[in-house]
């Protein structure tokens, strides 16, 4: 996927107002547009410039490109950073109603429309915008629930159409159970009002913090767990790491490198009794230990001779 370079498409600082982004528009729109400009790249440049003000003219997707930073090394195959948009609160529903258009990859890729501002007249009453943020939580919040204060940040335009960020801390109870991708709702949370009606609720979309010994698929967790060539041999009684503490796990004599065991039940809890529970699948690493010394060379090579053993001895160089 393409960067877009959306303030030099614009021929704009980053540090532009939302009056000069309008002025700019209205300036490179006419300059650009097909029906007055005859040049082969006006229709693309017109294009570009519309997209980019489409961004631009917005605070909340101004506010959330700039997360980006500069235009990137990897321009022509950029991918953005994990969880960039953490803690990002926006308003409206986040699908693609408010936006009509030919727009790039890489647009749809990072903004999701959403609803226009809604028009205040003094006799009207009318509910608060519900806002949306994504949110970044342990794995193990999900398996023992959990109290967090999660803080969220979203865009404000001032007088002057400076987009400043204006914080604000929610303490937040996890649930046991939740997965990756739901949403919790916190009722009355979201935009104010027009008049006396009731304020908005806020979206909290969950996602799992990077991690590199558990993968999840579901409610099923899974990890690699090294043991020795003994061990995967003669059997042992080892300890495994949970999100959820550690537990004991018998692995069975004669065990291949890549088995997969199963702990019943030990996987993300359900959220509700119709909900079942996850696994947990242990999946054995074999780790041979080095050769290093005299003694342990010896003791490779007692291995050697007590076992006589061919692994390729049902292994030829036919392929066919």
């Amino acid at each position: 996927m393409k960067y877009k370079d959306y303030y030099e498409a614009m021929g704009l600082p980053r540090t532009a107002t939302q009056a000069e982004i309008k002025a700019a528009h209205r300036k490179l729109a006419r300059k650009f547009h097909p029906d007055l400009n005859q040049k082969a790249d006006a229709e693309a440049r017109f294009k570009d410039v519309g997209e980019a003000y489409q961004v631009l003219k917005d605070p909340e997707k101004r506010a959330a490109y700039d997360r980006l930073g500069e235009k990137p090394d990897n321009a022509e195959d950029f991918r953005p950073p994990p969880n960039w948009n953490d803690g990002f609160e926006y308003s409206g529903r986040g699908d693609k109603s408010g936006t009509q258009g030919d727009f790039s990859d890489f647009f749809e890729s990072m903004f999701g429309g959403g609803e226009g501002a809604q028009r205040y007249h003094p006799s009207m009453h009318a509910a608060g915008q519900d806002h949306h943020a994504k949110v970044v939580i342990d794995l193990r919040d999900s398996f023992t629930g959990a109290q967090r204060a999660i803080t969220l940040q979203m865009p404000v335009a001032d007088a002057q159409g400076h987009v400043t960020m204006q914080s604000r801390t929610l303490n937040v109870s996890i649930p046991k159970g939740i997965r990756a991708g739901q949403r919790l709702r916190l009722a009355g949370q979201g935009g104010a009002a027009l008049g006396k009606g009731p304020s908005g609720d806020l979206y909290l979309e969950i996602e799992w913090r990077e991690q590199t010994r558990y993968r999840v698929d579901g409610r099923d967790v899974s990890l690699d767990l090294p043991i020795a060539p003994w061990e995967a041999a003669l059997g042992a009684d080892v300890t495994v790491p949970t999100p959820d503490g550690s537990v004991s796990m018998t692995v069975p004599r004669n065990s291949a490198n890549g088995r997969r065991l199963r702990l019943k039940g030990r996987g993300i809890p359900r959220a509700t009794p119709a909900t079942p529970t996850g696994d947990l699948y242990v999946v054995l690493d074999v780790v041979l230990p080095p050769a290093d010394t005299d003694a342990e060379k010896a003791a490779y090579g007692a291995l050697r001779d007590a076992f006589k053993f061919d692994p390729r001895a049902n292994f030829t160089g036919d392929s066919t």
